[in-house]
């Protein structure tokens, strides 16, 4: 079980908690800070004498209509009801059990007014895998994820629905089978849920933690690739890298020289002075790719350590600030930079690919015994290439974009939660693309027999041989490009 507290959340717990399918609940110091902001918000409003935004008054360019004391519940209501506005496809469950966590976490800090039980409710969803249906398309990425966070928000008031055991049904229904009642807002509260980044930080965090596994793979499989195509090992010495001291590449060049430790192959005399740079510039251009995924894990840490809805509530110094927590532009320009860099993987990988099927250097074309007869992987690298020209469009950067709304109150928005969706759509691209070097790698080490690689190669390609077969002549190869990229899924070496 993971308690949240205001101890510093690490992506590698939160990966931890995901993966091994622990349960959350609320620490000592959590329960206070909420129990605390809440009462002093309450006792607040009998004697405020002001308006207060969101809390007393209207949303967005309607701040300036003050609402009756009577009405401040079903204000907070409304709000969710008209918020959830999502469209497009659905925000896959695994994003969505995410976005419940950092919900959890960052109300937890008693800034933003939400009552214990909303809290408790949120972890109770988590906890018991009810998972409300969140549609991607909606949110500007300022002033919160407004549309899809008002969605995760549905059931908490019995409306919208949820995915549960396998089926999407009607959250009431749901809340009647697990004994809940649906809660009766209080002020600030429908503010606290939808303002907040939890949309686009949960798909950063999810495009993480797929990211870190896609680059330790890119640099298995270009070591093979490198081994198959008899490349050279030289551009991987440290004493070259020492001198352009960047982590990324020392580290990448480092970890080439482990991975290909033993190989017949790489040690053999080449009869060719130099490698195409798709090979030779791995460490340069992998190198880079880790050193933007660190920058990126250090911002999105901050972010999902925050508080990011509006108004924030200080109690000790009795205080309630309108601001602006939940402007995306922080992790924004960070998520474009992230899909910049790992479309640079797949750039990169399908390079190898091309010069792997092309009958250099002894390997028949088309990696296949017979070509001509037969095409082999041939049209493998045209789907890679596809790939990559399809992350080109996607690396647009989204938040360059702006467009006024709330009748130009809200007038410079961060277009984040589209560099979220786009990111993961990269990282979904990336893994395709990496999946197909690795089934070219693999069926052009089989023609450098009997000469080995190195023993982590050649246990890596005897693994994947229990799931893809070596491919003696034309055969139906989508199947074989699925089992590959499951295969990358669940496996991990070195």
């Amino acid at each position: 079980m993971h308690e949240i507290s205001h101890a510093h959340l690490s992506l590698e717990r939160v990966q931890e908690i995901i993966e091994k399918g622990e349960t959350l609940s609320l620490s000592k110091e959590a329960v206070a800070a909420i129990e605390k902001c809440r009462k002093y918000l309450d006792s607040k409003m009998e004697d405020i004498g002001r308006p207060v935004y969101g809390i007393t008054t209207g949303f967005g360019s309607l701040y300036n209509v003050t609402i009756p004391k009577e009405d401040l519940s079903q204000l907070q209501h409304n709000l969710v009801m008209s918020h959830a506005c999502g469209m497009g496809e659905e925000v896959r469950p695994a994003i969505v059990k995410l976005m419940l966590l950092l919900k959890a976490q960052s109300l937890s800090y008693g800034h933003s007014g939400a009552q214990l039980i909303t809290v408790q409710r949120i972890i109770d969803m988590f906890n018991n895998d009810i998972l409300p249906v969140v549609y991607q398309q909606g949110s500007l990425g300022a002033s919160g994820d407004l549309a899809p966070l008002a969605h995760l928000s549905l059931p908490l008031i019995g409306l919208g629905s949820v995915r549960y055991k396998g089926a999407v049904r009607p959250s009431a229904e749901v809340w009647k089978e697990m004994g809940w009642e649906p809660i009766r807002l209080q002020s600030k509260e429908g503010l606290a849920l939808l303002n907040g980044t939890q949309f686009m930080s949960a798909h950063a965090i999810w495009s993480l933690i797929q990211a870190r596994r896609l680059s330790k793979w890119a640099d298995v499989i270009g070591a093979m690739s490198l081994d198959a195509y008899d490349g050279r090992i030289e551009p991987f010495y440290p004493q070259s890298h020492r001198i352009r001291p960047h982590v990324g590449q020392m580290a990448t060049a480092e970890r080439f020289l482990k991975i290909l430790e033993g190989s017949e192959l790489i040690c053999r005399p080449k009869e060719h002075v130099q490698d195409p740079y798709s090979f030779r510039c791995i460490p340069q251009v992998h190198g880079a790719v880790k050193d933007n995924l660190h920058y990126v894990k250090s911002v999105i840490e901050n972010e999902i350590n925050g508080v990011t809805d509006n108004p924030n509530v200080f109690p000790d110094e009795d205080m309630v600030i309108s601001a602006g927590n939940f402007h995306g532009e922080p992790i924004a320009i960070p998520m474009d930079s992230m899909a910049i860099a790992l479309s640079e993987l797949a750039s990169i990988s399908e390079r190898r690919t091309y010069l792997l099927i092309h009958g250099y250097r002894d390997l028949p074309k088309y990696l296949v015994a017979k070509p001509g007869l037969d095409s082999g992987f041939m049209i493998p690298q045209y789907t890679a290439a596809a790939i990559v020209s399809q992350n080109k469009g996607l690396c647009w950067p989204a938040s360059c974009d702006s467009i006024p709304s709330s009748n130009g109150q809200e007038d410079h928005v961060s277009m984040g939660s589209n560099s979220a969706t786009k990111l993961v759509r990269i990282v979904d691209n990336v893994e395709t693309v990496l999946a197909i070097e690795l089934m070219n790698a693999a069926q052009a080490l089989e023609f450098r027999r009997p000469a080995k690689s190195s023993p982590l190669l050649e246990q890596l390609l005897a693994d994947y041989r229990k799931e893809v077969p070596f491919v003696q002549k034309d055969t139906y190869l989508h199947p074989l490009i699925v089992k590959t990229a499951e295969f990358i899924r669940k496996k991990e070496y070195v």
